[in-house]
């Protein structure tokens, strides 16, 4: 690629931020509101209209487990927002913690109000787009693009919850990128939401092979396996978490324009062969909304200051530095080769399950990228090995974690070094915001 010397320019600076984070997903929104919950002055900023991430732009609308089979395992801010979205399904018993749906709609004013309330800066509609250092490993400033130009924005300490680690990687962090041996990530999924479906009738449907036939039948050539997960979200209306896209890079716009295009083309496939082989519930459904974000499972895993591996989930391992538990199953769903020849096990069947009570432990230093003094990490692309991000990237944990982050930003903002927090201070303020630290 050819490349172009900028002309040397001075742009706009906002250097009164104690804390800046990087994505509105559930990572950063419960670390953003933390952040200004301990006193930091905190700016939140996100590439879309909205927050939420995967739950809102990315439609995917269920809950996976808050529990551990026993009791609610993922709590302080998680619980919240978790708590805050019951109001939305009025269908599901307020029991229920596990595989529990939420309305999109209504979870996008719950992240409003959560960061708004807690006295975070807002930015919408901004992208992060490089990153600029004082020294090796300080961070000085973070570049946004906007409807404003180019502007830059300094803080003191600095919170990754891009998803893909933009900031840490650009600022010259070591990452990793999908399985250790071949590179291959998982695949992403395009969701959609369809309406006028027949609810009766969908109750009665085999919910767990809606996809099977369609699959099957060879006149849907992109339906190229059987995932199908789907939720009714409301009165005639069912989301759906279905179809797979392999080799996509996040990080490529290239790559993930040809998957948007193709996603759309799948959705249509997807629907058509649903009105097909279960007319009686989608004869007369209706594609109401694609996602405006890909459902993007896997990419740049950040490399920190420990990560956390394999032998530590099987084992339900403990740490001192512990900021949360996990107990999501290690769910990696089809390969690309696995698609092609139709084998390969259920995506959550790879690896032995945690029985009920069972979790292990988040490092803090999972969160503490290796060479960056003043930048912290949370969401999907924390200090993990390829296996264990199958578990940890989904949104009750990326919650519990960005809390975390948040506070211990916070905590570092007087010499920049998030690298020597005191997780004993830091693990009891979690206990007094409500945080599951057994």
């Amino acid at each position: 690629m050819n490349t172009l010397a900028l002309a040397r320019r001075s742009i706009p600076l906002n250097d009164s931020w104690d804390v800046v984070v990087a994505g509105g997903g559930p990572a950063g929104c419960a670390a953003a509101a933390a952040a200004a919950r301990e006193g930091a002055r905190t700016l939140l900023i996100e590439a879309t209209g909205m927050l939420g991430g995967m739950g809102t732009a990315g439609l995917v609308t269920c809950w996976c487990p808050f529990s551990d089979k026993k009791q609610m395992i993922y709590r302080g801010l998680a619980q919240k927002v978790f708590v805050a979205g019951q109001s939305g399904v009025p269908h599901v018993p307020r029991e229920q913690l596990d595989w529990v749906p939420f309305d999109p709609e209504h979870l996008k004013r719950i992240y409003d109000d959560l960061v708004t309330d807690a006295g975070v800066t807002l930015l919408f509609q901004s992208f992060v787009t490089g990153v600029e250092m004082d020294a090796d490993g300080v961070v000085s400033a973070l570049l946004v693009a906007s409807k404003s130009g180019l502007t830059a924005h300094r803080a003191k300490v600095y919170v990754d919850c891009t998803g893909d680690g933009d900031v840490c990687a650009w600022a010259g962090a070591e990452f990793g990128v999908g399985d250790e041996t071949t590179g291959e990530v998982q695949p992403s999924t395009h969701c959609f939401v369809l309406s006028n479906v027949d609810t009766h009738a969908f109750a009665l449907a085999p919910r767990g092979r809606l996809f099977h036939d369609v699959h099957a039948c060879g006149r849907y050539p992109l339906v190229k396996d059987r995932h199908g997960c789907n939720t009714l979200v409301g009165p005639g209306t069912v989301t759906f978490n279905s179809g797979h896209l392999w080799e996509v890079d996040s990080t490529d716009p290239a790559s993930m324009s040809k998957a948007l295009v193709e996603g759309r083309r799948l959705i249509r496939q997807l629907r058509d062969g649903l009105a097909e082989f279960h007319p009686a519930a989608f004869g007369n459904a209706f594609l109401a909304q694609s996602a405006p974000l890909l459902g993007v499972r896997e990419s740049r895993r950040i490399i920190g200051d420990y990560v956390l591996v394999k032998d530590d989930y099987l084992s339900r391992r403990s740490f001192h530095d512990e900021i949360g538990r996990n107990s999501y199953p290690i769910d990696i769903h089809t390969t690309k080769a696995e698609a092609t020849t139709g084998r390969g096990p259920n995506a959550m069947d790879r690896y032995e399950q945690f029985g009920p009570g069972e979790s292990h432990g988040i490092p803090y230093r999972c969160l503490t990228p290796k060479g960056l003094r003043n930048v912290l990490v949370a969401g999907r692309c924390i200090s993990t090995d390829h296996i264990v991000q199958a578990s940890t990237r989904v949104m009750p944990p990326c919650l519990v974690m960005g809390e975390a982050a948040g506070i211990a930003a916070a905590m570092a903002t007087g010499d920049g070094n998030v690298h020597a927090v005191d997780t004993d201070r830091l693990r009891q303020r979690l206990r007094e915001e409500g945080g599951y630290l057994p």
